[in-house]
């Protein structure tokens, strides 16, 4: 939608506020590689996409957060000095999380109205709550003055998923919406936060996401399950070596002291977790230089991975991934996301995107019943403001 189409409709439902409003983007991410890793601090490689979140904002004198989406029809309106965790049952618990990271900060008691619009679809794993979050965040650190830097901005964030909603996730999807780079990946380590931006759109290639319209809640998934396993292999790995992460244990090391994880299911957690840490670190090369051939080789073993291993997959993503590899001109396919439902991602050269999507739809729905959704995502820059009107 139109930002003046945006700021006409803020100032219709809100004709009362005078004061200056301003308009804030905040992209989605898709991963490219590196999935169910960044909460074992490991290695992952998102981009920021084009779709996302815009945020119009202005500070009113009510001592109110009034929220209002477009996406949902959905107004609210939550005391500045309310305790927020009475409010956490709604899709406006993103934002207002975001609210009690900055009054944990010392920022509260001012009131704002707010009109969220997103074109990212919900529950599809391109991370729509974090575009949410960081949409917020970047606005409220201009219009509090609080002077924080982005990373900072993105920890609050995280922490808003882990404590305010409950999701036991890591620090990918928030880093990624915030720090993304138009024309690159981020390859990001999540134990220390050292990142670097390799180059991702190369001409005559093109990545297409693909909804599976299998829609999951995330936070009543199994995704907390995954979570809980890779902490006990930890535990287990521990007694063999100073591991503070599962992401430290290396191939040697697993080759090592794999047999002492007696549980089957629990060693191809952790087998997951060890080879897709290498499979991105051979990315970074693969990517950077321009083997788009090779990194797709990647994605395909990714998913396998991610079916046969981590069993994050199921039928509908299964069932599009495998059409997906074989369709001409596809280099590389697989889940991206927490999995359990949500999107796909191939790599393809660009002669072939049409055809692709035509065969694409047509058995998807053969197979399920359910009309899938492609999109051909560019990459983006991060969170920002856009516009004072």
């Amino acid at each position: 939608m139109d930002r003046h189409l945006l700021f006409e409709r803020f100032h219709k439902i809100y004709a009362s506020n005078k004061s200056s409003s301003f308009s804030f983007f905040a992209p989605g991410r898709v991963n490219l590689i590196g999935e169910h890793t960044d909460y074992t601090l490991g290695l992952v490689m998102p981009i920021a996409i084009q779709l996302g979140t815009v945020l119009i904002i202005s500070k009113n004198n009510h001592g109110i957060l009034r929220f209002t989406s477009l996406n949902v029809e959905e107004k609210t309106s939550v005391p500045a000095n309310a305790n927020y965790s009475d409010f956490r049952n709604a899709w406006y618990k993103y934002p207002l999380g975001i609210f009690q990271a900055f009054k944990n900060s010392g920022f509260d008691g001012q009131g704002f109205d707010m009109l969220y619009y997103g074109d990212l679809p919900t529950a599809s794993g391109l991370s729509s709550s974090a575009s949410i979050e960081m949409v917020t965040a970047v606005a409220l650190n201009q219009l509090y003055q609080s002077e924080f830097d982005t990373i900072e901005l993105v920890k609050m964030a995280q922490w808003s998923e882990n404590n305010f909603v409950s999701l036991n996730c890591g620090i990918m999807d928030m880093f990624a919406s915030g720090m993304g780079k138009a024309g690159y990946a981020i390859a990001l380590n999540c134990s220390d936060l050292s990142f670097q931006y390799v180059e991702a759109e190369r001409e005559g290639y093109h990545f297409v996401i693909g909804n599976s319209m299998k829609k999951r809640g995330l936070a009543d998934s199994k995704y907390n399950e995954r979570v809980s396993e890779c902490g006990i292999a930890l535990e287990i790995l521990k007694k063999a070596d100073s591991f503070s992460s599962l992401s430290e244990v290396s191939l040697e090391n697993l080759d090592k002291y794999g047999h002492m994880i007696e549980n089957d299911t629990i060693f191809r957690r952790t087998r997951h977790v060890v080879l897709e840490n290498e499979r991105v670190r051979r990315s970074i090369h693969y990517l950077g230089d321009g083997n788009m051939y090779e990194f797709g080789q990647l994605m395909n073993q990714s998913h396998q991975s991610l079916k046969l291993d981590y069993e994050v997959t199921g039928f509908e993503l299964d069932t599009m991934v495998e059409k997906a590899q074989t369709c001409e001109g596809v280099l590389g396919s697989r889940m991206t996301g927490a999995g359990f439902g949500g999107c796909m991602i191939s790599l393809l050269e660009s002669n072939y995107i049409e055809p692709y999507i035509h065969s694409m739809t047509e058995h998807y729905f053969n197979k399920t019943g359910l009309q899938a959704e492609f999109y051909s995502v560019h990459t983006s820059d991060g969170a920002s403001l856009k516009e004072l009107l």
